[in-house]
């Protein structure tokens, strides 16, 4: 379940995302796939996508640390023009992964353009070091230890008990990257002009899919032109 503001493009991103989400349910053990649709389920049955922040509200001036400590706020990236704010869940999600690297593959676009770029997880500043590390990344990774951020934006959620012993498995148990506890954020994608409205808002409760890049690229550009 998904809302977004404008039409996205199926390109290369949302090509390697169903390739890599048929590939896991060809190897993933029955029982796997079973619980995690069990809590897919209920998620999205929750009711927290009528929660999270919609395009036209205002977004929080958050303040969260980089991967070298230093505080970044919103409020001050947005002097130089509009951002885009992507929440993902980790760089132990291969699925977050491919979209950071579509990200960074139009990084000379972005910067061309004028758009600032911050991913926002709830990692520790050094795994999120170690996500940067791992894909190359020139933009801001922040890190919203204990989920403060994405609580606000009203994406945060527990993970369901029943995937806990999976995670840790597969050798993904959050408190190990996190710090201490199973939240997590909804992927979500929020392009943020420079009053701190919100121009488009993407959030799914299927992690598995994500806005193109160049969609949010194209209203940051958009929100831009019309503020000059």
């Amino acid at each position: 379940m998904s809302t977004q503001t404008t039409t996205t493009v199926h390109s290369k991103l949302t090509a390697d995302l169903a390739e890599m989400r048929a590939g896991f349910a060809v190897r993933m053990p029955e029982d796997i796939r079973t619980a995690m649709t069990t809590a897919d389920l209920a998620l999205a049955a929750s009711g927290i996508m009528s929660r999270a922040m919609k395009a036209g509200q205002f977004a929080p001036d958050f303040v969260l640390p980089n991967i070298d400590g230093k505080a970044v706020r919103l409020s001050d990236v947005l002097r130089n023009g509009p951002a885009i704010v992507s929440f993902y869940r980790g760089g132990w999600c291969p699925y977050c992964n491919l979209e950071l690297r579509a990200y960074q593959a139009l990084s000379e676009e972005m910067s061309a353009a004028g758009v600032q770029m911050l991913a926002i997880s709830p990692q520790k500043p050094d795994e999120s070091a170690a996500t940067v590390k791992k894909n190359g990344l020139g933009f801001q990774v922040l890190s919203d230890v204990g989920s403060a951020v994405s609580k606000q934006f009203g994406i945060a959620f527990d993970l369901a008990d029943e995937l806990r012993p999976i995670y840790t498995r597969l050798g993904h148990a959050l408190p190990d990257f996190n710090g201490a506890d199973w939240v997590l954020p909804i992927p979500a994608t929020y392009v943020i002009g420079t009053d701190r409205k919100i121009i488009l808002a993407h959030v799914d409760t299927d992690y598995r899919s994500r806005l193109e890049p160049s969609d949010a690229i194209a209203a940051a550009v958009s929100a831009k032109l019309l503020a000059a």
